[in-house]
């Protein structure tokens, strides 16, 4: 399996105690971890740390303040690369492996790094097969991310691919179907989700792009019964990945 290591210039930590854990856990490439003190549940993550052979260093909060641009990092950073970028052939893998019909999550023009990763944190505990990221106008996986997905990023497959539209024209060459998130779509619960689906997820101001839109085979959306009429996009995600999740095990 062929991954690129993220070299974004704010992406070279990981903070907070749950990614830290998970990063642990999942094997992430770390260089060393830097903790407030080695006692509760950062004594953990130390005796974690050093069973793998990480180097672990007790220092002020002042620094982790400075290493994580005044972050909540809950006194624990681990320098190395937040996670790694997989192949769409990886992430296919992935249903192959288990024997279920692709299901995978292609987020257009998601910008806000919190976004980003509640979608990831959402999908992995849905039991997604991966997301696909186009490399422009898109969040990527900065410490951010990793830290809103929870430690979800260490485990969850993220591609990144030039375009999105030309991704999907080749998966749909595959037998995967496409169905795009906007407020004008058919209800998602109407709609049969059972089979092999990427859910397309719009940016936060401006939805999907026209060609992406152009390329899915159905639109949908959520019944809104207030005064507002839209959602955040990874809530929408959410509610989306859950209505497939619902009728998948209903397929079983």
């Amino acid at each position: 399996m062929k991954k690129q290591y993220v070299n974004h210039e704010d992406s070279d930590y990981i903070f907070g105690r749950n990614a830290v854990t998970e990063a642990l856990k999942a094997g992430n490439p770390i260089n060393q971890i830097f903790v407030v003190s080695m006692n509760g549940s950062l004594g953990a993550i130390c005796s974690a740390a050093r069973k793998q052979g990480i180097p672990v260093k007790v220092t002020d909060a002042r620094k982790l303040d400075a290493m994580t641009g005044g972050e909540n990092h809950q006194g624990v950073c681990a320098e190395g690369a937040c996670a790694e970028y997989a192949s769409v052939a990886d992430i296919l893998a992935v249903s192959e492996k288990k024997g279920t019909k692709p299901f995978l999550i292609l987020c257009d023009g998601i910008e806000d790094p919190h976004n980003l990763g509640a979608i990831i944190r959402t999908a992995e505990a849905a039991g997604a097969d991966g997301i696909i990221l186009p490399k422009r106008r898109s969040a990527s996986l900065t410490q951010t991310v990793f830290k809103t997905s929870a430690g979800a990023a260490s485990w969850l497959p993220v591609a990144r691919v030039s375009n999105l539209a030309t991704e999907m024209i080749a998966l749909k060459k595959q037998g995967i179907w496409f169905y795009g998130a906007d407020m004008n779509g058919e209800p998602a619960a109407k709609t049969d989700l059972q089979g092999a689906i990427g859910l397309v997820i719009g940016s936060e101001g401006f939805g999907m792009s026209e060609p992406v839109k152009a390329q899915c085979d159905a639109i949908i959306s959520l019944p809104m019964f207030g005064k507002i009429n839209s959602l955040n996009a990874s809530v929408a995600a959410g509610i989306l990945m859950y209505e497939a999740v619902r009728q998948r095990n209903e397929e079983r």
